[in-house]
């Protein structure tokens, strides 16, 4: 099963914050997730629209460029990170999920990754772009066929895994208390990774472990990876 870091290494450090992200890559995570917030002329890495919650700011995110918001504090004393400084730090040495939360302009975002994979800073196969927004998604696949794009859901729809399927997805992202072994099965009959947020617990990880998920968002990697040693050493 895959260990995602559940925005960067989040129960240990600030979330979507430098320190996250590096001690997710020393960790040796399979991928980390991230969240994509326009700001008025750059992509933000963070959760919320509001800066309210993870930062000493106040206000909604696409209110404000980016060098405001870099002088915020984002915990420890950390900014809140450009995509391009998420690109530069991960250099491509992990996958990179980039979930869209109120992300706008997508052609600016299709040319920075085209850019950055140009310049080498990132393969294809590291990108996996995310959402709730299916439209969105359905726009990128269009305008990107390469691109892995992952379906995001809260629920258990009567069709199971078939959205994903229509989008053309590569994975459909499932909230763990929204899963059952008969979704999980649906996904994979239909060719798409499954994968499981926000799985911390070693009941919940062994559970999706049961139902055959191929992959958790987790906020603490380095537990979740040893939990998940020790039950394929039994």
């Amino acid at each position: 099963m895959k260990v995602f870091a559940h925005r960067g290494a989040s129960g240990n450090f600030p979330e979507n914050t430098k320190s996250a992200i590096l001690e997710a890559l020393k960790i040796g995570v399979d991928g980390i997730e991230v969240d994509i917030q326009s700001a008025i002329d750059d992509y933000m890495v963070i959760h919320d629209s509001w800066l309210d919650r993870t930062t000493n700011g106040t206000g909604k995110v696409n209110e404000f460029d980016a060098t405001t918001i870099a002088k915020l504090d984002a915990g420890n004393g950390e900014q809140v990170p450009t995509l391009q400084q998420l690109l530069d730090w991960n250099n491509d040495k992990t996958l990179l999920n980039l979930e869209l939360k109120h992300a706008f302009e997508l052609e600016k975002f299709v040319s920075q990754l085209e850019q950055n994979i140009s310049a080498g800073k990132i393969s294809c196969a590291n990108i996996l772009v995310s959402s709730f927004d299916h439209h969105q998604l359905l726009w990128l696949k269009k305008r990107l066929p390469w691109l892995k794009i992952g379906a995001l859901t809260s629920s258990i729809p009567i069709n199971y895994a078939k959205f994903a399927q229509d989008l053309n997805a590569f994975s459909v992202h499932v909230d763990k208390n929204f899963i059952n072994k008969a979704f999980a099965d649906d996904a994979k009959q239909r060719g798409l990774e499954i994968y499981a947020y926000t799985v911390d617990k070693t009941q919940d990880i062994a559970l999706m472990r049961e139902y055959g998920i191929d992959g958790i968002f987790t906020n603490y990697p380095m537990q979740s990876k040893a939990y998940l040693l020790s039950l394929s050493n039994k």
